[in-house]
């Protein structure tokens, strides 16, 4: 099935058809939706307002910042750098291809991920399914009519569901954090970047070189990517047979390579297509990072439209 969608405006263009009310309290204009998540008022004249701060108080992303929470994420990244190799990837994608481990719907997913909290994440650590409401509200008030990428927010950390028993309980570091590729030179952009000494694959020359065993442009489908959520979900979603289009299933997939979307790392490997999509996942980054935020979401209040939205776009049941 093909799905054709309207190529995103730049972050600089105004996003239109925003539909926002009036405060007469205090004379400020603030959306809110059924779930109670507020964006502040200068969202109106540009688009959604990234807050300066995290939940913890430091700048967004800030992997130096000295505390308790930065200490447990670069030891986090410490064990990953060291255990993600190409021949470790290969096996748990052949693996998990399977999708033998349960049958469920995507509601029930998500609230699965009520038992889950992301050991890399430095900027939250509250359960996942807030943020995955958090990201899919913020979205949905500044692109009202496209709905696919509501529903890619609200499902692109289902995946994190591998950190429980009846998944394989697999360690954090191999379900969450920065993704990148393996088979070739490990990027100097990728966080904590140190310890990729430790790994492995480093032995092997032909991986230390730019393009290591892949051709320039031979496309992002065609790379090997460090194992976790991101390829786990995607999988699921290509094998039930989504009716999301491409762009969804990229943001699924790559929303973790911030070497790439973030840096412009290994952009020699991606093709047209991959190009295309990555404007998309372009703007859905600002909010998947930007709305993590103390503030919670009604679940039931908006749960009746994201689950008409699973309808449209999933098979009730899916093999996890």
């Amino acid at each position: 099935m093909t799905v054709c969608i309207d190529q995103p405006q730049s972050d600089s263009e105004v996003v239109e058809n925003k539909n926002y009310s009036n405060n007469n309290n205090n004379n400020t204009h603030e959306l809110v939706l059924d779930g109670g998540f507020v964006v502040p008022d200068n969202v109106a004249s540009g688009g959604f307002d990234a807050p300066e701060i995290n939940a913890f108080g430091h700048t967004f992303r800030d992997y130096d910042v000295e505390s308790e929470r930065q200490k447990q994420v670069e030891e986090f990244y410490r064990m990953n750098h060291i255990n993600q190799t190409y021949e470790f990837v290969k096996k748990m994608r052949e693996e998990y291809k399977k999708l033998d481990k349960l049958e469920m719907s995507i509601w029930e997913c998500c609230e699965l991920l009520n038992e889950v909290v992301d050991d890399s994440d430095p900027d939250l650590d509250e359960p996942q399914i807030e943020h995955l409401l958090q990201t899919a509200e913020a979205i949905r008030k500044d692109y009202p009519n496209e709905d696919w990428l509501h529903l890619t927010a609200l499902i692109h950390d289902l995946g994190k569901v591998l950190l429980l028993p009846r998944f394989g309980e697999l360690p954090q570091w191999a379900v969450v954090g920065d993704t990148h590729p393996l088979g070739c030179a490990f990027d100097e952009s990728i966080v904590h970047h140190k310890y990729f000494k430790e790994n492995p694959d480093v032995k092997n020359h032909v991986y230390q070189t730019k393009n290591g065993i892949y051709s320039e442009g031979c496309g992002l489908e065609n790379v090997m990517i460090s194992w976790g959520h991101d390829d786990y979900m995607y999988l699921v979603a290509k094998e039930n047979g989504t009716t999301l289009p491409q762009a969804g299933l990229f943001i699924i997939r790559y929303h973790s390579f911030y070497p790439m979307h973030r840096s412009g790392a290994y952009k020699h490997l991606m093709n047209e297509e991959d190009v295309e999509n990555l404007k998309w996942l372009q703007i859905f980054n600002k909010y998947d990072l930007y709305s993590k935020s103390k503030v919670r979401v009604d679940v039931e209040k908006v749960k009746p439209y994201y689950q008409s939205l699973i309808q449209k776009y999933f098979p009730e049941k899916l093999r996890w």
